[in-house]
């Protein structure tokens, strides 16, 4: 289905903005409220954990289209880019692994957007950046309301609100270097009793590589569509109050990206080079997701809250899979060693025999729900309790062909035919599936007019099941694997209020993240507790917060897959490192009092320190104490200083990210000149002019000084950062 014609269609007439400030009823604030985890920024500032929202102000000042840029900004998370645009991020929280955000639990809305998250965690769809208008971040105990992964952290995308004007809407477009291009827009509104919203995206960039021998494109072409209906009671209704929402959004991608990375060596001769081999590597996904919200506010105590999502996603990624009957890596492990055969294949001068495999999926998530907060009290004491339970299946379908290709020693690349005769079997031709069913309970109690105390309970019952097949017609079951879950998760946490800007911070609460679908039968999840303890500043222009954090982990697990193979090597399944430590420092920085000439000069910084190690090896393992675990970069900083005036603005943002092992215990390493990636410091630039009451311009610049480096060797050998690229946008609202 191709939306290009809908989607600009839309946007010439609609538009991207947030909703406006709401009014402060009742009726608007449930609105707000049911999509959001945190709900606002002084709602973080009081939370009993670690809270971070980043509004549509926040998001606008860079109009970042890449969430590992937007997430830059939200201390204790980590992002390791793959292919430089964020289409697939791989994010991790407070010491949690970073492989395609298994450990991560990712909402939009409220609801579960990984496409099997019981399943298969490490799933490739991510919600597309660009068409959001807020991001939360919830750590700490209150994080067991959400689940399933709690052992870091949860972060929720809030999509575009439907206006509470009666007709409201604006467009976005940009255009940059790379044929870089944007067109974003909605238009609704809202009467008493209803409400609209329709939105369109257009995304997409003909990509900063370069193929050997090859013209072929490497970025990516995204079309996104959302509609959302609201219906209510009326305001001057005696009744109780009820809210239905309805919210129905597809979504489609291709993008020419590749697991197939470069050589050291290659990588600091050109860091935007491709490998010929890869030319054919192309991802096709697509994405259907309708959700349905229902609230009665039954009294001023009591409002319950009913929510049925369901979701389909689709996605073939054709791309090399073995070269000579190896692997890619092995290949690249090769060259990086000094082996010339193994470079005079990456080169295209010597022939290879190839497999380009369709790496073809479909999954289905679908679940209900069932909340209700209430607000009562015992003696003098207020309680608010938000207690619920969720039902939830999901499925993934694999059927993999491979095809055989040849490389002659000239580059060119030319289809050979079908591999194995098309026959298709083993962990080519599998299913599985999840079931769960999760209770949750957390109190929020106001002692007095101080102290506030949480106290949180999760309890997740989950069921996994594989099934491999030894034929096409899955007529023949080859094997079976079946695992179980049940786990206690609970928490407390507290905040006192010292004066007016001191507050004081504490909680611990117990985690988990699921293993994968493929787990044999008895393997444990991974499980941790966590603790958090601090304070919040708050003085109006100056603010700030310094949380420190440690996380034991009885049970380190990583969950294998084709983009980031375990230690062990292995692709599928389940491995444990053993019992790990976390701890570190999350920092924040706000100062918006400096003033000169009519001119402002708002800034901030964020700063995170993390300390991930293994403790104790698990049985049969590899690891000494002190080995740091992968992709945990020790230190982090994101600062920004901006200039505002009346009808223009401009902001520099300067982001640091140190090495990090690429192989967990790549710092007892004798060499660990291949295990690691290699610090990083961008700086972005934009520049805002308000040219009328309802539109304005900007120009922006991602990595101004150009500065590339090694940010990942997952899936196979070095990747790099996006080269500096200048966009020039507009923004129009009515």
């Amino acid at each position: 289905m191709q939306l290009r014609p809908l989607v600009l269609a839309i946007a010439m007439v609609s538009s991207a903005s947030a909703m406006a400030e709401a009014e402060t009823t009742k009726k608007d604030q449930y609105y707000l409220e049911e999509v959001t985890i945190i709900g606002s920024k002084s709602n973080a500032q009081t939370a009993a954990g670690s809270a971070t929202v980043l509004d549509s102000e926040d998001l606008a000042v860079f109009n970042f289209t890449d969430i590992n840029q937007v997430l830059a900004d939200v201390p204790g998370v980590y992002a390791a880019a793959e292919e430089g645009f964020g289409l697939r991020p791989n994010i991790g929280i407070r010491g949690s692994g970073t492989e395609r955000s298994g450990k991560v639990t990712m909402m939009e809305d409220g609801v579960l957007v990984a496409p099997a998250p019981y399943s298969n965690p490490e799933a490739y769809y991510f919600p597309t950046t660009s068409r959001m208008s807020g991001v939360e971040v919830l750590k700490g105990a209150p994080l067991l309301a959400y689940g399933p992964a709690t052992v870091g952290g949860a972060i929720n995308f809030v999509s575009t609100p439907i206006p509470s004007e009666e007709l409201a809407g604006s467009i976005k477009a940009e255009y940059g270097e790379y044929n870089s291009h944007r067109l974003l827009g909605n238009i609704g509104g809202s009467g008493d009793v209803y409400g609209w919203l329709i939105e369109g995206q257009q995304y997409g960039s003909d990509g900063f590589h370069d193929i050997d021998n090859s013209s072929n494109d490497t970025g990516f072409d995204k079309q996104d569509v959302m509609a959302k209906f609201r219906l209510n009671t009326p305001s001057d209704f005696g009744g109780m109050y009820q809210q239905l929402d309805f919210k129905l959004q597809y979504g489609e991608e291709s993008s020419d990206q590749s697991y197939t990375g470069t050589t050291d060596a290659d990588f600091d001769a050109d860091p935007d080079r491709r490998y010929g081999l890869t030319a054919e590597d192309q991802m096709n996904n697509d994405r259907t997701a309708a959700s349905i919200n229902y609230l009665i506010s039954v009294n001023d105590s009591l409002d319950v809250k009913a929510l049925a999502y369901y979701a389909k996603y689709q996605r073939d990624w054709f791309k090399l899979n073995k070269i000579n009957g190896g692997s890619i890596g092995g290949v690249i492990d090769d060259a990086n060693n000094g082996d010339q055969g193994a470079q005079d294949i990456l080169d295209g001068s010597a022939e290879a025999d190839l497999r380009i495999k369709h790496n073809n999926r479909e999954y289905t998530s679908q679940g209900i729900q069932l909340a209700a907060d209430y607000r009562f009290n015992t003696s003098s004491i207020s309680h608010q309790l938000n207690t619920g339970v969720r039902l939830h299946s999901d499925e993934m379908d694999r059927y993999q062909p491979e095809e055989d290709w040849y490389q002659d020693a000239d580059g060119n690349l030319s289809y050979v035919g079908e591999h194995d005769n098309g026959e298709i079997s083993g962990s080519n031709n599998r299913i599985e599936t999840g079931d769960a069913i999760s209770f949750w309970a957390v109190d929020t109690i106001a002692v007095n007019d101080k102290l506030n105390v949480t106290l949180a309970l999760r309890y997740e019952d989950a069921e996994t099941e594989r099934k491999e097949y030894g034929d096409n017609n899955r007529d023949v079951l080859a094997k079976t694997r079946n695992n179980s879950v049940q786990e206690w998760l609970p928490g407390a946490a507290f905040t006192y209020q010292v004066n007016d800007a001191v507050q004081l911070l504490a909680g611990v609460h117990k985690g988990m993240a699921l293993p994968s679908g493929g787990a044999k039968d008895g393997t444990d999840p991974e499980l941790s507790m966590n603790y958090e303890f601090g304070g919040r500043y708050n003085s109006g222009d100056l603010s700030g917060e310094l949380i420190g954090f440690y996380s034991d982990y009885e049970n380190t697990v990583q969950n294998c897959s084709d983009a980031n193979p375990c230690d062990s090597g292995a692709t599928t399944g389940s491995y444990s490192l053993g019992e790990s430590e976390v701890q570190g420092v999350e920092a924040v920085l706000a100062y918006n009092g400096l003033a000169a000439g009519g001119l402002t000069f708002p800034l901030s910084a964020t700063y995170t320190y993390t300390d991930a190690e293994i403790t104790t090896t698990a049985d049969g393992g590899e690891y000494t104490k002190g080995d740091q675990i992968k992709y945990i970069p020790e230190n982090q900083f994101a600062l920004t200083a901006g200039v505002v005036a009346n009808r223009w603005s401009s902001h520099l943002r300067a982001n640091y990210v140190s090495s990090s092992c690429t192989e967990t215990g790549c710092n007892q390493m004798a060499d660990d000149t291949f295990s690691k990636t290699d610090d990083l410091f961008v700086i972005d630039f934009v520049a805002r002019l308000d040219v009328a009451a309802n539109t304005s311009t900007y120009v922006k610049v991602d990595n101004i000084l150009d500065e590339q480096a090694i940010v990942s060797r997952s899936p196979y050998g070095a990747r790099g950062n996006k080269p500096r690229t200048a966009l020039v946008g507009v923004d129009f609202t009515f």
